[in-house]
């Protein structure tokens, strides 16, 4: 089969290698997948550069990213043979394994292939691991949010755009941060703020009459605390899905005690058993009903696997670069 792989960390176009090696086998409880698209996502980028502290190549060889779509063509032992043929979404293919979705083909465990519906590309299927899980279960992962007040910030993100959609989704009210109007439009919320020209904390108290918000999703949690105090009701949840600016910020404890505040630092590689199949669900319900719009950037075909980790580190895209495989 078709792969891209690296043998040590450093920059794109020094290690990413484009070649030729055997299409795995389809182990017991495993389906292999034969690839229409791999999702390419800053995680991704960040463990080829070796960026994540106290990184170690693992494995001799690696094919990255976790996200991906497709058809399954072989199953193992144990799994449904009927199952040949169906088109599916990949999770976690690249999450503490060797073998990721830049190839034409990945066999891993039969659960974390997907069924994906007709109506959805498989373009967009290769956003759905990463960003729309991380935003269902920062939205969704504590239970129902109608009637809520929920602050989403850096809306025009990969994920802020997914949660924003499904805080409206569940119905409840949705604010979110951006940076300009242009991506106030792409954010596709109806109530937001932009943090370059205006005082978050203030503007939100002022939009919610002084009430605050019930649930904060944040996708920078350090540079957003002191925003965060100030508008977080009592009892109320920040699920933070990164904290990029201060990646061991100085923590307010007690502010956020006195306001029974939970603090949740998610990481949907770690979502499993129940949550994550609720999590599918609902997902699954969303794009059979046609509700969820995906922001996809064409990345080109795998021969172009350098240049889309080189377009996702430099961050000026707006959706999941996506290669089509």
């Amino acid at each position: 089969m078709q792969a891209v792989w690296y043998e040590g960390f450093g920059a794109a176009r020094d290690v990413l290698v484009l070649g030729e090696m055997a299409t795995p086998h389809p182990g017991a409880g495993e389906v292999l997948v034969a690839l229409k698209a791999s999702g390419v996502n800053p995680s991704d980028v960040k463990l080829r550069a070796g960026a994540r502290v106290g990184a170690k190549m693992v494995y001799p060889r690696v094919v990255p990213h976790s996200d991906g779509a497709g058809i399954i063509a072989a199953v193992g032992a144990g799994v449904d043979p009927a199952r040949v043929g169906e088109r599916v979404w990949v999770w976690n293919a690249g999450w503490q394994r060797a073998f990721g979705t830049a190839a034409s083909h990945v066999a891993l465990p039969a659960e974390q292939a997907v069924r994906l519906p007709d109506g959805t590309s498989f373009a967009e299927g290769a956003c759905f691991g990463i960003p729309a899980m991380t935003a269902w279960y920062a939205v969704m992962g504590d239970g129902p949010v109608a009637g809520q007040t929920i602050l989403v910030t850096g809306g025009a993100g990969t994920v802020g755009r997914y949660a924003v959609q499904m805080a409206r989704l569940g119905g409840a009210r949705v604010i979110t941060t951006v940076s300009s109007n242009a991506k106030a439009a792409h954010a596709t919320a109806e109530e937001w703020v932009n943090y370059r020209d205006t005082d978050v904390a203030e503007a939100v108290l002022e939009m919610t009459h002084g009430a605050g918000v019930d649930r904060i999703v944040d996708v920078d949690f350090g540079a957003n605390q002191a925003a965060s105090l100030a508008l977080i009701k009592p009892g109320g949840t920040i699920a933070a899905y990164a904290s990029a600016a201060d990646m061991a910020p100085r923590l307010d404890f007690y502010p956020f005690m006195f306001r029974n505040t939970r603090l949740h630092m998610l990481i949907v590689y770690q979502l499993g058993g129940a949550l994550r199949r609720a999590g599918e669900a609902q997902l699954s319900a969303w794009l059979e009903a046609g509700v969820l719009s995906h922001a996809v950037v064409p990345g080109g075909g795998l021969a172009d696997c350098a240049a889309a980790h080189d377009l996702v580190a430099a961050g000026d895209k707006l959706g999941t670069v996506v290669l089509d495989i």
